[in-house]
């Protein structure tokens, strides 16, 4: 009997902490005299909690004074985003595009940004991490030509290929040339370049057995392999950059 009415005062508890929860988010600020009358506990339990709910996360806070109310801080959702390990890395892409583009207007706050999302990376993650930088270039603006064709790029194909290129990872791609053939393609995916508003991989091409560029909005679907590569020299990926416009690979 003892056993059962610990489990149903344990039921009971998480219930009134479901509801505490509950109330707080939905914005109301009631006084601790209220909140512990209408759930028909002593304030003393309420206090009890107040503080477990803190000590799972929750930044509850209290004006002072006898009539005072709880609510939650008002900046209560940051730092509680959750992000999946994909999500994650096209946002460290994002901030280091970002941090190639050295705009003052994005530059504010990067560094603490990308602090706090590779906290919890591994540390093989984190050198990964460091090198992105120096694999994004930033050029002109495209050319006319170049501009003309340009079409939205496939948010699903994206995902695969930025994390391929943060691990160094071959991908294997559908491609549509200048004169739409379709042709699969197995690359490595070394440097990344933008000539506004067009992105394009500087990549090994297995099939050509040599450098080649390839846009991304050109990039029908792509799979990550599980086949690693070093990184090469930037010189010959450097000098494929002359040959982008008006030619195509």
């Amino acid at each position: 009997m003892t056993t059962e009415r610990t489990r149903a005062t344990a039921l009971e508890r998480l219930e009134r902490l479901e509801q505490i929860e509950a109330l707080l988010k939905s914005g109301e600020c009631p006084t601790t005299h209220d909140l512990a009358k209408e759930l028909g506990i002593s304030q003393r339990t309420l206090f009890r909690d107040l503080e477990l709910l803190r000590e799972r996360g929750l930044p509850i806070e209290a004006d002072k004074g006898r009539g005072g109310g709880i609510r939650l801080q008002s900046r209560w959702g940051v730092g509680r985003l959750k992000l999946e390990y994909k999500e994650a890395i096209d946002l460290l892409i994002s901030l280091a595009i970002a941090d190639s583009m050295h705009s003052p207007l994005l530059l504010a706050n990067l560094k603490p940004i990308r602090r706090k999302l590779i906290a919890s990376f591994s540390p093989e993650l984190r050198s990964r991490v460091d090198t992105l930088k120096s694999r994004i270039w930033i050029g002109g603006t495209a050319s006319v030509y170049v501009y003309g064709s340009f079409e939205e790029i496939d948010s699903e194909a994206m995902s695969p290929i930025n994390e391929a290129f943060l691990m160094s990872k071959c991908i294997q791609i559908e491609y549509s040339d200048q004169n739409s053939n379709l042709s699969q393609r197995t690359i490595e995916p070394h440097y990344l370049f933008l000539s506004y508003p067009v992105w394009y991989i500087m990549a090994w091409d297995h099939l050509r057995n040599a450098v080649r560029t390839f846009r991304l909005d050109r990039i029908k679907s792509a799979q990550m392999l599980e086949k690693s590569f070093p990184l090469k020299p930037k010189r010959p990926f450097i000098d494929a950059i002359d040959g982008i416009e008006p030619t195509t690979p």
